[in-house]
């Protein structure tokens, strides 16, 4: 009998092989546009291929991996047990773009087997959105350990398109502008990547739940045929992991235009696991000031000396800012000892327990709690984690001895400069985004949520959605932020913001710092756009943590950029992206938690931009004043504020100047019937399926 089974389970690989009709499997979207077909060519290689209205949009593209000490993962396989599922679910969020997300979607589960005698297994999880595709493999415990050189999934683009991206690889990270190039000029990138097909069809590439693994990057092959390359590591194979085992979710999300597009990317969230810290009502989202903007203008110094900016009476004047204007936070650069000399990628000499010689933690924190505000930690740490982790538990145990339950941590190093420690002593380099740095986050995320501390994270590993899963983890960097504009090395063209928002702002959160109201980085040197645009961009790029960046008496010059910024929400009941191009503009809506008050921002690049739109987020007919902060007629730094009446469901127009922006508040007419009624700020609460 023990001689039967073996043989059977050989003839039906064989006929799976045999008849190709029993090697393909296909996946229907809900709504029955998208299809996802998983199939072996004859000599047993998995394919996967997208198709939308019938269309193709990904072509028959390659899986599999390279492994170093087995076998390749590649052909001779069958597709053997397929199980199909369903879901059609709501969960609500603790914080975030929208309160509900819907999580409606087909799956399958497709085992392939090998047909040669090492029989090996493993999984491929399909999950078909509406607006997009995921898939991931599970390997099963019979794998054992895995050191994986190569994954080799493919993503074959069916059609012509342009696409933008960052260079994946490079000295600096994921802060570059974006390239403008067809698809076939695509180098090595990083995700998500987004294509604009020449049929109009929107299609972004990225990754969900990406744990334990290294970070993707894709690779062009030949034509329109992308690879992923896995982040080296500084030793051996990427990926080396102990199955059981998933990997992260490839992910293609698909959209009609750019504005379907970006709200299309729920699916990231989707894929990731729920909720694992129980109640995080602690974690709050906030406005923060701090000592950073006038660092970057090299008019104060990280350093100690005449210059520096963490003294006591420079902290203390920001946190009167903050406290004066309803900001919960302030953030401190510069306050412990390790900043003096060249440390740019040398942290050996940081402490994160020991305050500079002028800074007093425990006096700063006492003097921002008398006045109702908060102190933001900071741990940069230089790419040094060989030196910051031993220091882990003892520097979160200090911030939450003094109340200071969110802190930013920094990695500033080139790519591949990591400094970390392997487990026998040795120094080696790895880079930002490979397997060790995805631990390393995830490790201060959850020994940051054991003292209920927030974590924003700059010089990160991009964002995949893992906020689902750890709520604490509420933004990061990962793109060229607003300093650059103070650098001038060049700033930021106005085209790199409405880049952002289709691009990098499919991941998550981004920790931007808008609100440069003042205009001018080093010596004066002008920003690109207007002051009106920096209001915007509160509402464009997204982060339940914002922060208000410039000088205090630069706000103080522009009191009504100081009154939005003080009353701009940062935590949303919904959010519709209403409008938008790649690069050239975008308008979005979204609804505050809190009191249920719809706010506008858009903006512009080179060109002057009247864009009409139905103002169907509003209840149709019922009267609202608009209060509406927009570009003068005096040049960028001329703010004008107006108040109109619109009524809901009418066509409003947008007006932009070049480089410009819009910002609106639309308060509901009190005394009219069938409107929405404010309510109270909803209690926080974990999240529920």
């Amino acid at each position: 009998m023990r001689m039967i089974a073996p043989a059977l389970r050989m003839l039906v690989l064989a006929l799976l092989v045999a008849f190709p009709a029993l090697a393909a499997e296909r996946l229907t979207s809900p709504d029955g546009r998208i299809e996802v077909t998983v199939a072996v060519t004859g000599d047993g290689r998995a394919t996967w291929a997208v198709s939308r209205d019938g269309r193709p949009l990904i072509a028959p593209s390659a899986l599999g991996f390279i492994l170093a000490d087995a076998p390749k993962l590649d052909r001779n396989l069958a597709i053997g047990h397929v199980r199909r599922t369903r879901a059609d679910s709501r969960w609500e969020q603790p914080w975030g773009e929208r309160r509900f997300v819907v999580d409606r979607h087909a799956a399958m589960r497709l085992t392939f087997t090998e047909t040669t005698r090492l029989g090996r297994s493993f999984d491929l999880e399909v999950r078909a959105f509406d607006t997009g595709v995921g898939f991931r493999f599970h390997f099963p415990e019979a794998l054992g350990r895995m050191r994986v050189v190569e994954e080799l999934t493919e993503f074959d683009i069916a059609t012509e398109g342009t696409a933008w991206w960052t260079q994946g690889g490079q000295w600096n990270r994921y802060e570059q502008l974006y390239n403008r190039t067809r698809v076939e000029g695509i180098g090595q990138a990083h995700t998500p990547l987004t294509l604009r097909l020449d049929t109009g069809v929107h299609l972004a590439l990225h990754e969900a739940a990406l744990v334990d693994w290294p970070a993707m990057w894709l690779t062009r092959i030949e034509g329109r045929r992308l690879k992923a390359r896995l982040s080296p590591a500084a030793e051996g194979p990427p990926a080396v992991v102990t199955a059981p085992f998933a990997t992260p979710w490839r992910v293609l999300l698909v959209g009609d235009d750019a504005a379907a597009l970006y709200n299309a990317s729920d699916i990231i969230l989707n894929l990731n696991a729920p909720n694992r810290l129980g109640d995080v009502s602690w974690v709050t989202p906030f406005k923060y000031a701090g000592v950073w903007w006038e660092m970057h203008l090299d008019t104060k110094t990280w350093a100690t000396g005449p210059r520096h900016g963490a003294t006591m009476a420079n902290v203390r004047r920001h946190i009167d800012f903050a406290a004066a204007n309803g900001l919960r936070g302030v953030l401190v650069e510069g306050w412990n000892r390790g900043w003096d000399g060249d440390w740019f990628g040398h942290g050996e000499d940081f402490s994160f327990t020991e305050s500079a010689g002028d800074f007093d933690l425990a006096e700063a924190a006492r003097y921002a709690r008398a006045k109702g505000v908060r102190l933001v930690g900071h741990h940069e740490t230089a790419g040094d984690i060989a030196t910051y982790e031993p220091q882990l538990s003892a520097a979160l145990d200090l911030y939450a001895r003094h109340g200071v339950d969110s802190v930013k941590t920094g990695y500033v190093a080139d790519a591949g400069g990591i400094r970390a420690r392997t487990p026998d002593g040795r120094i080696v380099y790895e880079w930002h985004d490979g397997q060790r740095m995805v631990r390393h986050h995830l490790h201060v995320v959850e020994e940051a949520a054991k003292r209920r501390i927030a974590v924003n994270p700059h010089e990160p590993v991009k964002d995949t959605g893992l906020r689902r899963t750890y709520p604490n983890w509420v933004s990061r960097e990962g793109a060229r932020g607003m300093e650059y504009n103070a650098w001038g090395s060049p700033p930021n063209p106005a085209s790199h913001e409405a880049t952002l928002v289709f691009t990098r702002m499919l991941a998550g959160p981004m920790d931007y710092t808008p609100g440069i109201v003042s205009l001018e980085g080093r010596g004066g040197m002008p920003i690109a756009g207007t002051v009106a645009r920096q209001l915007a961009l509160y509402l464009l790029i997204y982060s339940p943590i914002q922060m208000v960046p410039d000088l205090p008496e630069n706000y103080e010059r522009v009191p009504a950029a100081l009154r939005f910024i003080r009353e701009v929400p940062v935590d949303w009941e919904e959010s519709r992206m209403l409008a938008g191009d790649v690069g050239g503009h975008a308008v979005i809506a979204r609804k505050d938690r809190a009191t249920g008050t719809w706010w506008l921002g858009g903006i512009a690049t080179d060109s002057p931009r009247e864009i009409r739109l139905p103002l169907d987020f509003l209840e149709p007919g019922r009267r609202y004043r608009a209060t509406v902060w927009k570009d003068g007629p005096g040049g960028p730094k001329d703010l004008r504020v107006e108040t109109v009446e619109v009524r809901g469901g009418a066509p409003w127009t947008v007006s932009m100047a070049p480089g410009g922006g819009h910002a609106v508040r639309f308060d509901a007419r009190k005394g009219e019937a069938g409107g929405p009624a404010a309510r109270p700020p909803a209690a926080k609460r974990p999240e529920r399926r």
